[in-house]
Parts: C-alpha cells; structure tokens; sequence
C-alpha cells in the first residue's frame, strides 16, 4: 500500500482544529454585528452573489482555510485538472468535463491530444441531427414527427439531464422552443417505471434515446431492450432504426441492438458519469426538447463558471469558498449533512442531481494512494424547494440537529405573478422566506424575548431556538439556461475542491460496483430458479430464505415475458 502525508498530518489541519475552541465561544448573533466581517464575507460574479456570513467563521478562519487550501496543493490540482493530466489515478483518466463547454477555439488537451474539436464534431451532430427531429425533416416509420423523446438512462445519464430539463421547462424562452414536446426519462429497471415513462405516448411520434457508454448497464439495456419491443410490437423491427438512437462509444453493441451507428453520439472516458451532462448525454435530450440554442446558452453558463473557478484569486472565487467552508463543516465542526434549499421550484430536482454529484464523488474511505482516512469525507447531501421544506424538515434544522444549509434564491421568477390587492407578489412572498429562513438559523429566539412576549412559562423550553446554525446564501440573477448552467458548475467544482483538500479521488466511483456484482448472482439464480426448479444454494440463511419466499409468492409475470401492459 502507498504511504504519503495525509491532509490531516499538516499543521494547517492542526491549527484549525485547535481553532475550533475559539469558534465554540461565539454565536452568530453576535458574529452578524459585525458589518465589516459581514462584508468581507460577500462575494459576487456575473450578477451571482455569494454571502457566507452565517457560517461559523471568523475572518481568521478564512484565512487559516486558504493556509489549508496552500497546503493541499489546490492551485496546483485545479491547474492539472484543466491541463489533463490524468488526476483519476484509480482509473488512469483525465478529468475534463470543462472541455465539454469550452468555447471551439479552446486547447484543453488529454494524452496530448487538443479533445475539444471531438467535443465540437459531436456538439455539431447533435445540432443537425436536433433540428432534424424538430423540424419534420426525420420523420419515424410511419411518417409522422417525432414529437416525444423517451430518455434511457440511469445514474448519471439520469439525474443531471432531468435537474436542467425541470429547470428550463418553466423558462419562457425554452418553454416557447418546447411547444408541442414531450421529453420523459426512464431509469428504475422497475417495471412502474417503463409504465410511467411510455403511458399516454404513441409509438409512431416516439424517439427514444438510449444512453449508455459501454451499452451493457444492466438496468439501461433491460429497459431499452423493452421500448425496443413496445416500437416492434406496434410498428415492426424494421422500425427500431427509426425510432431509436444511442449515446454511446460501443458502436458494436449499438449496431446489434439494431441501432444504426450513424445515429450514435460519443462521449469519451475522461467525462464520468455524474459530470456529463454536458455532455450527448444532457445536450442530445435537451437539445430535443428545446433546440440546440437554448441548450448552448446552458453550455456557455457553465463554461463562465469554469474559467470563473480556474482564474479567480481564491479570496473571491465561489465554488472555492464554498469548498473550503464545507470542509470546515464536515471535518472541524463535525456536521455530518447538508441541506440544499432552492427557493425556486424549478430547481427541484437540483437537490437529487447533486447529491449523487457529492455522495458518488467523496464518499471515500482511503486517500488517492490508498491510505485509510482517519476522519470523514463527503456529507450526507438532501434537500426540498423552499417553502414545501419549511413545512417539512425545517424543525429539525431549526431545534433538532445542527445541518448547514445552502439557501439558493433567484432575483426575477420565471413565472412572475401579481394579484391586484396583494401586500407583495407571489415571488416575494417565497422570497420573504428566502431571506428569513438564513436569520431565524442564525439568531434562533432566546427565553427573555419568549418572557416579553407574555409566553406562558411551560411552552418556553418548546419555544426556545437555540440558533447558531451555519448556512450560506447564493442568490441568482434569473434562472434561464446561461444560470442554470452556471449553478451546475458551481456545485461542480465546488465538490472537486473538497476531494482536493481531503486528498481523494472525487472521480472514481467502486462502491458502485460491489451491490451490482452481487445481484448478478441473484440474476442467475433467479433464472435457474424459474426455468429449472434448481433450489435457492450459495446465499447466507438470511438472503436464502427471502428468495426463497420470493419465488414463492406470485410475481404477475405473463407467461410471455415479451408481452407489454397496454397503456
């Protein structure tokens, strides 16, 4: 095994540790007197402003942040991530999801190779191929547009596309652009899924769009192999040609699904999976729904971010800021979560997209040379749009257990809305939340102001908000595709600069791999089980025993397993 200098071996780790004694002397009540502290703790670029004022810091302990940051090299990893170097050493890769946003006459290199006119040839193939689909020109077996696109995918070919496609849905610009279209993900292997995800649609105006690198994800080739048969049942095999395409490297596997090659988008090896939205795995479904302008706008933003991040001097740069402060929570302070709160319900599905971003990406237990951390990496990430999470789980995080919260507001809604008599709008109502809910964590309500509001004595311990709860606010112009793209990338970055400080690898993902190992057993035995009567052998007691019911029980499986519910 490799020995090296762990993070936590450094006197900066040390020194901020010790710090933490001084930290549990103050309260934010009183932090937030401080106005020049409070203004050092603003930062903005591009209309975005960060305030991390209610964060359990001193101006010292920025400063004894960035002494960390020094320490960790994290100039230096940043720099050769942007360069290509192949940081994920686990799976010998670079790490280039920024070249999949990089302007055309960009050089971001990998094995010295310049990768972005790849990027450009498969961006400008999915542009035509996009305008194609939309305007009539590629129509499906039967002669009709295809007007409604089923995305297949899991993971990561999931959760980044659906977060942007809730986002741009209520955007007036790509709401016009979207007129006429549907765009559903299918990526639970669960057959409630495949129901949802084709219910109310017609095979003849169906495009789907299977996305898999290797084009053998078990769960993703299961339920491709099923829309391959919901097409072929009603329109014939011949249609499969028409009606489905890939995005994938495997042009083999592609070509034997029935999939014509030419009708294959690349991605590359240096994008994983949670990252590659920006990839043909976002930009060919978005790029359907809404036109390949409006999905370059959502490139450009992210892209701002990337050279924001790797330009900015740390002292303003957001997605190191917001890095560093959660390595201060996580590995100092010790709060083990962290609430993700959009006051946006566009962003609704920002929360399930990060965390996998996060949790996939630092949920580590050994250095990058494969020492074994004797403190925690990565946080427990969760979150709900505001207000329905105020209605939710803000008790606990008002008076139950201490999580650092991300407050995400937008300056101008999407869908404005004024009541003639109304004391505000709509959007400032949600907004009036947006700026309170910050303040209540930090000051919380003391016993004396509960006395002076005549409360009756036995309800004050019940009243009582002990406040000094950590959050941060990051407030956006609007929420169009130019920032929607820009908040993918903040959270992007912002997650790499915490593996950095750890020293992980942020880019590998083996604990993937041991569940989906083990259900290939289960697969097999299943198979024997209901084609052979073989008995349930070579399980634990435990595991025998509920297959064993299982197998029993009545499971609904027609005896044609080829045979679709009619929806």
């Amino acid at each position: 095994m490799a020995t090296s200098t762990l993070i936590c071996e450094t006197p900066q780790w040390k020194d901020l540790n010790d710090h933490v004694e001084e930290i549990k002397k103050t309260h934010l009540r009183d932090l937030m007197q401080d106005s020049d502290r409070c203004k050092s703790m603003i930062t903005e670029f591009d209309g975005i402003i960060l305030d991390y004022s209610r964060q359990r810091v001193l101006p010292a302990t920025v400063e004894k942040l960035f002494q960390l940051a020094e320490v960790a090299c994290l100039k230096q990893k940043i720099d050769r991530m942007y360069n290509g170097e192949k940081i994920n050493c686990t799976e010998n890769r670079s790490v280039l999801h920024i070249a999949l946003r990089a302007a055309r006459d960009k050089a971001i290199k990998s094995d010295g190779k310049n990768v972005v006119p790849d990027v450009w040839h498969v961006l400008d193939k999915i542009k035509e191929f996009s305008e194609r689909i939309r305007s009539g020109s590629w129509v499906g077996a039967t002669g009709k547009a295809l007007t409604d696109v089923v995305a297949v995918g899991i993971g990561g070919s999931f959760l980044g596309p659906l977060f942007v496609h809730t986002a741009l849905q209520t955007d007036p610009e790509a709401a016009e652009c979207a007129k006429g279209r549907q765009l559903r993900f299918l990526a639970n292997v669960d057959p409630i899924d495949v129901a949802r995800s084709i219910t109310g649609l017609n095979p003849e105006t169906t495009l789907v769009v299977v996305v898999s690198k290797t084009f053998t994800t078990a769960e993703t080739m299961l339920n491709a192999r099923t829309l391959r048969e919901w097409i072929s049942a009603a329109l014939g095999p011949q249609a499969v040609s028409k009606h489905m395409v890939a995005v994938s490297t495997n042009l083999t596997l592609v070509e034997k699904f029935g999939i014509d090659p030419a009708n294959a988008f690349a991605f590359w090896d240096w994008v994983g999976g949670r990252y590659s939205v920006c990839s043909a795995v976002g930009v060919l479904p978005l790029s359907l729904q809404y036109g390949f302008s409006v999905v370059h706008k959502f490139l450009n933003g992210a892209a701002s971010i990337d050279d924001h991040f790797h330009s900015t001097p740390f002292e303003k740069n957001i997605p190191v800021l917001l890095g560093l402060l959660s390595v201060w929570n996580v590995s100092f302070l010790r709060y083990p979560a962290r609430a993700i709160l959009p006051y946006s319900q566009a962003l609704e599905k920002f929360a399930p997209h990060i965390q996998q971003v996060s949790m996939e990406s630092n949920g580590k237990g050994v250095s990058i040379d494969g020492v074994p951390l004797p403190f925690e990496t990565g946080e427990i990430d969760f979150g709900e749009p505001g207000t329905n999470g105020q209605h939710s789980f803000y008790q606990l995080i008002h008076q139950g257990r201490v999580i650092p919260c991300d407050f995400i507001g937008v300056m101008r809604s999407q869908q404005p809305i004024y009541l003639k008599g109304e004391v505000v709008s709509n959007h400032d109502e949600l907004m009036s939340n947006f700026f309170a809910q910050p303040d209540a964590l930090a000051y919380g309500k003391v016993a004396e102001q509960l006395l002076n509001e005549k409360v009756p004595d036995h309800l004050i311990p019940h009243k009582t908000f002990p406040g000094n709860r950590p959050s941060l606010s990051l407030l956006l112009p609007s929420l169009n595709a130019y920032n929607v793209g820009q908040l993918l990338a903040i959270y992007e970055h912002r997650i790499a600069v915490e593996g950095f400080v750890w020293g992980i690898n942020s880019f590998d993902q083996w604990g993937v791999e041991l569940g989906k190992s083990l259900a290939s057993q289960v697969r097999k035995q299943l198979h024997l089980s209901r084609t052979k009567a073989e008995p349930v052998e070579g399980f634990n007691f435990s595991t025998t025993t509920l297959l064993t019911r299982y197998l029993e029980a009545e499971t609904g499986v027609p005896s044609d397993q080829s045979q679709l519910p009619k929806l």
